[in-house]
């Protein structure tokens, strides 16, 4: 039987934040508090949802931003996962900040560790969940492949939050050439996948940013047949597709700043 996915929104007025997953062995329950803030326009609300196993917390602002494809990895491996909400205001005081080893968010909790980057935190959970590759030279090929999207994500960042309004046409345009190595990849290793013949964080942080594009540009991805079929074959995964169909995690904003 495959695992329920539920999510319900109630007026909780709460700081922390949990999500249940629901498993075949047992059950946890969670739910999300969200606050509202002048950044993320989210009213006061309580999103319950079915999760699984694994004591995680991760704390960060109210939008995907950084944590998208750490997200959707947890919920593909059924991962149970405590989000703290963070508001721009709470933020801005200064004492979280301040306790940020880098003084940004996210901040990863596993346990005794604490991590922070949200790069590292997908390589954490890689080695953890079976998603960094068969042996060294897949694990190798897999943190190229990674440092490549973070290049891209880097590039699209500077666009959202620095040129959105002169620069969005450029940035599509020249979309193209930055999607071609990794069309070129999925082409060459004909799994489905950027490397080996299993999912790994990369697939996760690629997927991910791809989303983005679409809703940058509903057609960045129309001439790229391989990244189509890729981003069609990660979406339908079961539990990836329950927690992109969740309004609640739909509604949550790609970035700070409203634009997408």
């Amino acid at each position: 039987m495959q695992p329920q996915h539920t999510f319900r929104a109630s007026g909780n007025d709460s700081s922390k934040n949990v999500r249940l997953i629901k498993g075949a062995s047992r059950t946890h329950f969670c739910s999300l508090h969200f606050r509202s803030s002048s950044r993320t326009q989210l009213s006061n609300r309580t999103l319950s949802c079915y999760y699984t196993m694994a004591p995680y917390t991760l704390t960060y602002f109210a939008v995907k931003g950084r944590c998208g494809a750490l997200k959707i990895m947890l919920a593909d491996k059924e991962q149970q996962l405590k989000e703290n909400l963070v508001t721009f205001d709470e933020w801005m005081k200064g004492d979280l900040k301040a306790s940020c080893v880098f003084g940004q968010l996210p901040k990863f909790e596993d346990g005794d560790l604490v991590l922070y980057q949200s790069n590292t935190m997908l390589r954490h959970l890689g080695r953890k969940h079976g998603a960094y590759g068969k042996n060294d030279c897949e694990a190798s090929l897999i943190d190229m492949m990674n440092d490549g999207v973070e290049d891209l994500r880097l590039k699209y960042i500077k666009l959202i939050y620095q040129e959105y309004e002169t620069g969005k046409e450029a940035f599509i345009k020249d979309l193209s050439n930055q999607l071609k190595p990794f069309e070129a990849a999925l082409a060459k290793n004909k799994s489905g996948f950027l490397v080996g013949d299993q999912i790994s964080f990369a697939d996760y942080n690629l997927f991910d940013l791809l989303l983005n594009f679409k809703v940058l540009c509903s057609t960045s991805l129309d001439s790229f047949s391989a990244l189509k079929s890729y981003v069609d074959k990660i979406a339908a995964r079961p539990k990836i597709k329950a927690l992109l169909e969740c309004d609640d995690f739909k509604k949550l904003p790609i970035n700070g700043n409203g634009k997408q």
